[in-house]
């Protein structure tokens, strides 16, 4: 036993469990994200209709109007879990699916553990700002093995026939799937540029990874949306809206310090290439530019550059001169017993941790959502449509459903850019902000207590407070006797709508 436990744990394999137990519990956040919200509705839409749907059900602003639920596999699973285990369960598989996405960068970062691991730890605080119960971790995930088949089907090219179960699956859980198809495509224009300049790139290999790309393409399709998932990623990456009005969509703002870490390792990456003296493949050259372009011009795909340019940057670092000493061989029995004792804290440091978070999740939930407004509205039913804040629109979706319908929420690519702007000045108490209200019939309106929206009606003639609290304040509209009761079975369009 003391032999196996001297050959099982040297100091390389402590490290590694150190550090990705680390990262476990690091990587277990609270279901915060406001768009998991509409996700679970929308997964417990499909296990209780039997079908994915292709219009929006969840608002009246734009009830019938076509939507793409391209993340349809992911809200199911979402829903399900949650609906069996609780959110505690979400909490751990996603920490999970990040660790694992974690240790396939680990793989592709060279010989030296120590190096890598380091990089590694670097490539995680560069990408916190992604980490949750989100569905993009998913296509995080994805993308990393994605990476790995790509690199080691050098050596191995049948590697790349794991792509096509991959992309099948890819395709219905997240329309991040398109960033393999895009890499699939650099490596393969990497290829022939290497074959260009006289590189040896064997003509069969380079057949085959087309070959293998193009039955990915063929296998886009197999979606309940079909053929629009081949113009949808497009769609969303040129979207004004996304750009415009959604943080992550917007090109990273360096006074902040969380993309910090993004710059380090840009900035780290020209170093080391311009340091070292190993060549740099062309192929790397493409990817780096390709995704630095990406990355600068939305927040949202920093990950993919983190996933290229740390794994460059670390297999160069790797090759510094180690010391040439004696055959290692395991430690003696009294530092066996050491690692074990810092692994066993470790572990216990990161259950504790995970458990804290688990059993903070109600806390986070009332700290962030309006929990306690929601409930009076639930005793309460408004009687006409509402106006809410967009960070609540999944929550309110998902609590309130089918009985009252949002005004807007996380759907971007749904609602489009009118609707935005109508949003935005009736939520800042500006503009034809009256008129908005009217031409939607709004009756009801639940924002922040702080907000334009909130102060202004406090105000106005006709409004009244209905309840109120350090989260949320509801106003109701007091309505003329000429006004509806209820929710008008059609409304009117709103002037420019798209």
């Amino acid at each position: 036993m003391t032999g196996l436990l001297r050959t099982t744990l040297s100091t390389t394999r402590v490290f590694l469990a150190v550090l990705f137990l680390g990262l476990f519990a690091m990587a277990a956040r609270n279901v915060t994200d406001p768009d998991i919200w509409w996700h679970l509705k929308t997964g417990q839409y499909i296990a209780e209709h039997k079908s994915v749907p292709h219009t929006d059900p969840f608002s009246y602003t734009r009830a019938g109007e076509p939507w793409v639920a391209h993340e349809w596999l992911t809200d199911l699973l979402l829903y399900q879990i949650q609906r069996i285990t609780g959110f505690g369960s979400l909490i751990l598989i996603f920490a999970a699916v990040l660790c694992a996405a974690f240790f396939l960068l680990y793989l592709r970062c060279g010989p030296a553990p120590y190096i890598a691991g380091v990089a590694t730890l670097c490539a995680a605080w560069a990408t916190g700002p992604i980490w949750g119960v989100r569905p993009q971790v998913l296509s995080f995930l994805l993308t990393s093995l994605w990476l790995l088949i790509l690199e080691r089907s050098g050596r191995n090219p049948k590697l790349l026939w794991w792509t096509l179960p991959i992309t099948l699956l890819w395709v219905n859980l997240h329309a991040g799937f398109a960033l393999g198809l895009a890499l699939s495509a650099l490596f393969l224009a990497g290829a022939l540029v290497e074959r260009l300049l006289g590189h040896s790139a064997p003509n069969a290999r380079w057949r085959m990874s087309a070959s293998i790309l193009f039955l990915d393409l063929l296998l886009v399709p197999l979606n309940p949306n079909g053929l629009r998932l081949f113009s949808y990623p497009i769609e969303t990456l040129r979207s004004t809206t996304m750009q415009n009005y959604i943080a992550e969509w917007a090109s990273p703002n360096f006074h902040h310090a969380q993309y910090w870490p993004f710059l380090l390792i840009v900035l780290a990456a020209f170093a080391t290439l311009g340091w070292s003296q190993v060549p740099v493949r062309p192929r790397d050259v493409i990817l780096l530019i390709v995704s630095l372009y990406a990355s600068l011009a939305s927040i949202r795909m920093i990950p993919f550059f983190v996933l290229i340019a740390v794994p460059v940057i670390s297999r160069r670092l790797g090759i510094w001169p180690q010391t040439v000493g004696h055959p290692r061989r395991p430690p003696p029995a009294s530092r066996s017993w050491l690692n074990a004792a810092i692994i066993l804290a470790m572990a216990i440091f990161a259950s504790f941790h995970i458990t804290r978070v688990i059993q903070r999740q109600p806390h986070a939930e009332d700290e962030l959502f309006p929990l306690r407004a929601v409930s009076f509205l639930q005793a309460h039913p408004p009687s006409g449509p509402i106006f809410n804040h967009y960070d609540w629109g999944g929550y309110l979706i998902w609590k309130l459903h089918p009985s009252t319908p949002v005004f807007i929420d996380g759907r971007a690519d749904l609602y489009g850019p009118q609707l935005f702007r109508d949003f935005a000045d009736a939520y800042q108490f500006k503009g034809p902000w009256q008129q908005i209200l009217q031409r939607w019939h709004i009756q009801t309106v639940i924002v922040p207590p702080n907000s334009a929206l909130a102060t202004g009606l406090q105000s106005a003639p006709g409004w009244i407070v209905s309840y109120r609290d350090s989260h949320a304040i509801i106003l109701t509209m007091l309505p003329p006797a000429s006004a509806p009761s209820r929710f008008p079975s059609t409304l009117p369009p709103p002037e420019g709508r798209q």
